[in-house]
């Protein structure tokens, strides 16, 4: 897997995807974190409390709201995932915790949701569920009005994400091509 702080999500989470021969749908975001060697740990948390993750003696820890949508619980995974793979030296000796996709303990920057390592983090979420081929496939031929909500909730159950992250992914692969 390619190394360095300027790799792409999007390549990063393709390069996961191949790594552990991923083809199927939904992307088994619980057994690739266990791949990686981390363990995923399902606890009630606050409602604004999305996941964590930190490093104890070796092994990453996941932890993830289990209050919350098991939709919202797999992007968690993906996020804390994300992290593992792009910023891991950035983990050890600290709990990096995820505030609704925030980092708490790093003031008013990662309170705005815009710290570099959040976005990436969040991309690396959405390519991981939801693969740039793997919708390419399931778009087509059909015709795509992304305000038919319909068509739209029914990719989302496909990939087993919500509704509104299938429209950011959309939204985001069609500006893309622009």
């Amino acid at each position: 897997m390619p190394t360095g702080r300027n790799i792409d999500p999007e390549i990063r989470a393709q390069d996961v995807l191949e790594r552990f021969n991923i083809r199927t749908l939904p992307v088994p975001v619980e057994k690739i974190a266990r791949s990686l060697g981390a363990q995923v740990r399902f606890s009630p948390l606050d409602d604004e409390l999305s996941g964590m993750i930190y490093i104890k003696d070796e092994v990453p820890i996941i932890g993830v709201n289990s209050m919350h949508h098991p939709n919202r619980q797999r992007f968690t995974i993906a996020h804390e995932i994300g992290h593992l793979v792009m910023h891991r030296e950035r983990l050890a000796g600290t709990v990096h915790v995820d505030k609704q996709f925030t980092v708490l303990m790093r003031g008013a920057v990662a309170a705005s949701g815009k710290e570099r390592i959040e976005i990436e983090a969040n991309g690396f979420a959405a390519a991981l569920l939801v693969p740039r081929l793997f919708l390419d496939q399931a778009l087509a031929g059909r015709k795509f009005d992304i305000d038919d909500e319909g068509p739209l909730e029914e990719l989302a159950r496909k990939f087993r994400v919500s509704r509104q992250m299938m429209e950011y992914r959309i939204g985001n692969l069609s500006l893309s091509k622009i």
